[in-house]
């Protein structure tokens, strides 16, 4: 690979990590291409890439230092805890199969979703990544309007030798509370499991995975200013990666735009799922604007869950 091409992937790769609130990730991709073209005596422009590097680490330092300097609240309620100990214990360690699900996972925020629905299925290979993989396409589908293909790829799942029943059986319960919440009430099929393919918990309604995060589908927020002062405003989660949710919202909507800044922490937000609904804090990571794509000019925000 020339050094003009190795130059571009680590500049893309820091953008998205930056875009998805990896901010440590994208620092450490910021170095790295900054270390490989002062290294390189005989690349050209070297000095205005240094420079521009610089204005993109400038700017992401005083995102790091509004996150580290945002309030923190002491933990409480066990029961909580226990609900949502998956999302809260989210390892910020990650190998190169996470790195390329955060990949994914950008993609699809910022709208390339065709692109991220091909991603996806490659990571659908790995058997660690097959359920939030899967998830994810199944998102793709919906924020693309395709209910119908969302619910034809499951279907084609139930005959694919990948899934297990277990697995097919926690996509079967996503997708149609993931339907449900979008007004439609549709009975999935199910592949029949064999007598020991055992592993769902069931608990008063709602199925939750015992090996699972929580699927968030929208959050409530307190708006304390403007028009809506007082009300609760909801937001439908576009995506989840572990305990940080991510939001869409339309350039037209510019005072649900205003209320989130990088860094703040809001409190009382009001987290909705099919298995539970609990209140907990959130602490904003990311603010972006989306620049190309069908989804250009709309902004994706990222909020962290912080228990209370």
């Amino acid at each position: 690979m020339n050094i003009t091409k190795k130059i571009k992937i680590l500049l893309q790769e820091a953008e998205l990590y930056h875009d998805q609130g990896l901010l440590n990730e994208a620092m450490e991709k910021y170095n790295n291409v900054t270390k490989l073209i002062r290294s390189n005596e005989q690349l050209k422009g070297k000095q205005n890439l240094i420079k521009g590097i610089s204005k993109k680490i400038l700017a992401l330092k005083n995102d790091i230092i509004k996150i580290e300097m945002a309030p923190k609240k002491p933990e409480v309620s066990a029961k909580i805890q226990d609900l949502i100990k998956k999302m809260v214990s989210f390892s910020p360690d990650k190998n190169e199969d996470l790195k390329a699900l955060d990949g994914a996972i950008a993609l699809a925020k910022f709208g390339q979703l065709k692109r991220a629905i091909s991603e996806f299925n490659e990571l659908i290979k790995k058997d660690s990544l097959r359920i939030v993989s899967a998830k994810n396409i199944l998102r793709c589908h919906m924020a693309l309007s395709s209910l119908d293909e969302a619910v034809a790829q499951y279907e084609q799942w139930i005959s694919d030798d990948r899934f297990s029943t277990i697995q097919l059986d926690k996509l079967h319960v996503f997708l149609e509370n993931t339907l449900k919440k979008e007004g439609i009430e549709i009975k999935l099929p199910r592949r029949k499991a064999p007598k020991e393919d055992t592993g769902v918990i069931r608990v008063k309604g709602p199925e939750i995975e015992d090996d699972d995060t929580l699927d968030i589908n929208s959050i409530g927020i307190i708006v304390y200013s403007g028009p809506q002062k007082g009300q609760v405003v909801e937001f439908k989660v576009r995506f989840q990666l572990g305990n940080v949710v991510s939001l869409l919202i339309s350039i037209r909507d510019k005072e649900s735009i205003d209320i989130f800044k990088v860094g703040d922490m809001i409190y009382d937000i009001q987290y909705y799922s099919a298995a539970a609904i609990f209140k907990a804090s959130g602490l904003i990571t990311s603010v972006k604007k989306i620049k190309i794509g069908p989804l250009r000019g709309d902004y994706c925000v990222d909020i962290k869950i912080v228990l209370n």
